[in-house]
Formats: structure tokens, C-alpha cells, sequence
């Protein structure tokens, strides 16, 4: 998910009184009130409509509680190489060959209406993810057993050192007694979550929600007592109310994001690269795809057209980045992007003539009205966005422009993000705007298995994993095979699988890559303490990121406390 949003249609005038009804409604001041013992922390992670509640941990529409109500067994940070931090479970270690993995569970905990938490918890948590496809958003294909109540054994039919981020990092786990009757918990509603997380769900509303300390939470009651996240109208609401101090904490585009600490008092921000923009393309025909984003050179075209540099001055402040067509990033995995890429990484200028040259090698002739054509059909895409994300409705608009240069025409379309995540799923889409997201650990294996898997995506019509694209190819799923059974640490046995996938993705590109993006945190330093900073990136800093946010929570304190 982007890391901002903003509001859609409507007159300035209009816009701006909403964000100040729904900041009066929702929000008031995040200072502490008079007779409080400690502030709320106020969060505004880019929701640009109401909330509908549903804490289900793998539902597509979940609005929250992963890592601060679910919690996962470890804790792994993305953007740097540490060890795995204990949450429910204290140790794990993989036998010789990668085919059993054995964890030691916390013992002592109990989730939020008191029973006890227990090996079977997890062992239920696992089948319930293996039974349901939508579920399995991480591939796992293990079989869990129960050695006792502090002692979990999966066993492998192969190799699969690299699942263990996943299972141990990636997969929030439920109670058993409450989830044992849910007939689709794939989709359910979760509206009154149990968790075992150092928080609970205390009200629910609309406009905010809000989540109180658990004074029951096995590594002691937080010290923020609570957390209220807004829904604003998008990002503009959301910088008035910052530039008001009514927010504690915003993932997303503010003005002139390099004067944070002069233009908002008593606030810092942090960039981090970790996240890719891209325009999604729904590729398959064979998977019932519809469109001519479907046709491979079309999709080479528009990744040649695009202004890249224009494009990050006029819809990104500048914080964006280079991004290279492998989609490993070019900081953290520099010595693994191959030198087998066409290019290692995307022009930051448009190539039009190379543009053009693809579309008339596949048989595109330009028209009369400067559009290219096939088969009497105008080359016409429709590029879906989410009403209120400003920054990427800009870069919707500015593509827009680019791609007519060279004879393609775009059609922008705002939806809510309820609607977004359905045309997703469904595959009714053409061309979508998003990031790519890292997996449980700093390396590429995770998210090409996300996004380029076989066994993560779906035809149209049906839900897939990740892998909205539905992009399927053998030379991609045998390359992750064969990772799959390769233990990380052996760099060089790993490097010519990771190769064939660059090279294939870079051929068929069912994500166009756009930039890396430059996520932005803004935080009220003067109420708390403890911020992951440049200096101590201990959790990816996004208000929206999990488990991290909830990492963060737990490592700030009130100043002066």
C-alpha cells in the first residue's frame, strides 16, 4: 500500500472544511487533556474514508491490530541485517537440511479474554493458513505438530530454509478457541479482536478508532497508554491537522518535506527507501486479463516513456529514487542485481523513440488522432488510483501526459480504497499505481515470490495472493523452487536463480517499474521519545508498516517520562 493518500473531488473550499469537521470529530488535540496521566498518541496513516471495522489479520480489508493486537512469533527488521526479535517465540533453529524447523514458544501468556496461550494456537493458526489459499499470502507449505505447549515442530516434504521469515515473522497468530467456528476466515469480519499484542482494541468509530494499552501484555503494559488512528479526506487534511499538532505520527507527502522542523515545531521526519512504485498491469490473457496492457510491448513502451525525473520533482518532492527493472533495490542488494539486465537500473528520462520503436515492432500504427492502433483497436488504458493519495493521483496525471507524447492515452480513475483492493483482487483493472512491499527479511527472494509466483496468484474473478498481476511463468517458479532449498547464507549458489528471475522480469515486466520510493515519516519528537531514526533504524518507520508500528509503539515513552 502507498504510503499516502489525499482527498478526491470537490472544491478546495469544501476540502477543507471537511478535514477540519472530521479533525474536530475525530481527532481534537493530541496534547494531553487536563487531568490525564499520559497523552494519546494520535496516528494518521493516509485513511482517506471512514473505516469499516474489521481487525481480521488476513482479510484484505483489515484496518489494523497486526503486531499490535496479533503479534507474530519473531519480529525481523527489513531495512537492516539484525537478529530476530523474540515475541512469542524465544528460540527456533532448522535441522541440517532445511526440512524441519523446530520453535520454542513463550511460555506464560494468555490472550486478551484470559485463556491461556499454547503450541496449539499455532499449530491451528498454520493448518487454518494452509487450508485457505487466500490466506497464504507467504506460500507456506509446512506441516505443523504440537510437542507440547511450548514446543511447535514443522516439518518440510523439501528444503525451505527461506520460509522461516515467514512463518516466524509474517504469520499473526490466533486464538484457536475463537477462530475454530469461523466458515471463511479468510474474509471474515473480525469486529471484537483477542490478541495477545500490547494492546487492545477500546473504541471503535468511524472517523477513529482507538487502542488502549494491554495491562496484561507479557512484556509489560506500554508506556503510550493510547493510540488513536484518524481518517481524515487524504493528505491534505492530514498536513493541516499535523501543521494544528493534532498528529503524533503521519506515513506520507507533506510540503516542503526538507523544512519539517521549521514549518511543524517540535516535529522530525525520516525518508526510507524500501518500498517500489510501479504500475500494475493485470498480464494474463491466459488468466483472463483484458486490455492491451496485456501485450508485453505495450508494457515496455510505457516503462520507456516514462519521465522519471519529472515525475519525482512533480509528485514526489525529489524523495524518490532510482528503482532498477530487477526490483531488487539498488542500495541493500547492489551486489546481487545482475549483469544480465538490459539496464540495472530504469532511466530516469524518457526514451520516446525506443517507445515508439516497440509499439510499431508489435504491429501498433499511429492514427490520425496521434494515438497508436492495432487491429482497428486504439491503444487506451485506464490507470486506477485511490481518491486522497495527492502524491499519486499527481504522478497519475503527470504519466498521463507522458505516455500521450508518445501516442498512448491514459485515462486516470479515483476509487476508494475499498473499491481499489476489490478491482485488485478481482483483476478488474488495466493498470493500477502501488508499491511493491519488501518480505519478513532484507532479501529479494520474498518479494519475488509475492509478486511473480505461480502459486500466488489466481484467473480473474478469483483472489489470488500477492500476485495481482497474474503473472505466471515456468522459468520464474523454478528459479524460487530452487531457491527454496537453498540455504541463504550460500551467496553463490543462490546468484543464477536470482539472475533468472531479474532477466524474466525485466523481458515480461508485469509491474512497471516507476521509482523507488522515499517513504516519509513525520513525528511529534517533543510529546515522545524513542522515533526509529537515520541513526537507529531499529523498524521500518511507517505508521502503516507491521509488525513495525508496533516496534515503535513499544520502544516510545512520553518526553520527560
Amino acid at each position: 500500500m502507498t504510503v499516502s493518500k489525499k482527498p478526491g473531488a470537490g472544491p478546495r473550499a469544501a476540502a477543507a472544511l471537511m478535514a477540519a469537521l472530521v479533525v474536530a470529530a475525530g481527532c481534537g488535540s493530541s496534547d494531553t487533556s487536563a487531568g490525564a496521566e499520559t497523552p494519546t498518541l494520535v496516528a494518521y496513516t493516509g485513511q482517506s474514508t471512514d473505516y469499516q471495522i474489521n481487525f481480521n489479520p488476513f482479510a484484505p480489508t483489515s484496518i489494523g491490530g497486526t503486531g499490535t493486537i496479533f503479534q507474530t512469533l519473531f519480529f525481523y527488521n527489513i531495512v537492516r541485517d539484525d537478529e530476530p526479535t523474540p515475541r512469542l517465540g524465544t528460540q527456533f533453529a532448522w535441522n541440517a537440511d532445511g526440512t524441519q524447523l523446530s520453535i520454542t514458544l513463550r511460555d506464560g501468556v494468555t490472550w486478551s479474554d484470559g485463556e491461556k496461550f499454547t503450541a496449539d494456537d499455532v499449530v491451528f493458526t498454520l493448518d487454518m493458513i494452509s487450508k485457505h489459499k487466500g490466506m497464504n499470502s507467504t506460500g507456506y507449505a509446512g506441516r505443523a505438530t504440537a510437542v507440547d505447549d511450548t514446543h511447535v515442530s514443522i516439518t518440510f516434504e523439501q528444503p525451505s530454509f527461506v520460509d522461516g521469515p515467514s512463518v516466524l515473522g509474517k504469520t499473526y497468530i490466533v486464538p484457536a478457541h475463537r477462530w475454530k467456528d469461523i466458515a471463511d476466515p479468510a474474509v471474515a469480519v473480525v469486529a471484537d479482536p483477542v490478541g495477545t499484542g500490547p494492546y487492545l482494541l477500546e473504541e471503535f468509530k468511524p472517523q477513529a478508532y482507538t487502542l488502549k494499552a494491554n495491562p496484561s501484555y507479557f512484556g509489560g503494559e506500554p508506556a503510550v497508554k493510547k493510540i488513536r488512528y484518524l481518517a481524515l479526506s487524504g493528505n491534505q487534511s492530514g498536513a493541516t491537522a499535523l501543521k494544528a499538532g493534532q498528529i503524533d505520527w503521519q506515513t506520507g507527502p507533506v510540503p516542503d518535506v526538507k523544512d519539517v522542523e521549521k514549518n511543524y515545531p517540535g516535529y522530525k521526519s525520516v525518508i526510507t527507501p524500501v518500498n517500489q512504485i510501479a504500475l500494475y498491469t493485470c498480464s494474463s490473457a491466459a488468466l483472463g486479463c483484458q486490455g492491451p496492457q496485456t501485450d508485453p510491448a505495450v508494457r515496455q513502451a510505457i516503462y520507456h516513456a516514462i519521465d522519471r525525473t519529472q515525475l519525482n520533482a512533480l509528485a514526489f518532492e525529489g524523495t524518490g529514487s532510482e528503482v532498477s527493472p530487477s526490483f531488487l533495490l539498488p542500495d541493500r542488494d547492489g551486489e546481487l542485481i545482475s549483469g544480465k539486465l538490459r539496464q540495472r537500473t530504469a532511466p530516469m528520462q524518457p526514451d520516446t523513440v525506443r517507445a515508439q520503436q516497440i509499439l510499431e515492432g508489435a504491429g501498433y500504427a499511429k492514427g490520425s488522432d496521434g494515438v497508436y492502433a492495432k487491429d482497428g483497436k486504439p491503444l487506451s488504458l485506464t490507470l486506477k488510483t485511490v481518491s486522497g493519495w495527492t502524491d499519486y493521483i499527481t504522478a497519475v496525471n503527470t504519466i498521463g501526459q507522458q505516455l500521450k507524447q508518445v501516442g498512448i492515452k491514459l485515462t486516470a480513475q479515483q476509487l476508494s480504497w475499498n473499491e481499489f483492493v476489490d478491482a485488485k483482487d478481482r483483476g478488474q483493472y488495466q493498470l493500477i499505481i502501488d508499491s511493491l512491499y519488501q518480505g519478513p527479511a532484507p532479501d529479494p527472494y520474498y518479494l519475488y515470490s509475492y509478486f511473480f509466483s505461480t502459486a500466488q496468484t489466481a484467473k480473474v474473478g478469483a483472489k489470488p495472493g500477492p500476485n495481482v498481476s497474474r503473472f505466471s511463468d515456468q522459468q520464474v517458479d523454478q528459479a524460487l523452487d530452487a531457491l527454496k532449498r537453498i540455504n541463504p547464507a550460500d551467496a553463490a549458489a543462490r546468484q543464477p536463480h536470482l539472475e533468472a528471475i531479474q532477466t524474466r522480469v525485466e523481458q515480461a515486466m508485469p509491474y512497471i517499474p516507476v521509482l523507488t520510493q522515499g517513504t516519509i515519516n513525520v513525528y511529534h519528537d517533543a510529546k515522545f521519545t524513542g522515533w526509529p531514526s537515520g541513526g537507529d533504524l531499529y523498524a521500518f518507520p511507517a505508521v502503516w508498516a507491521h509488525p513495525d508500528n508496533a516496534e515503535v509503539f513499544l520502544r516510545l515513552k512520553p518526553a520527560g517520562k
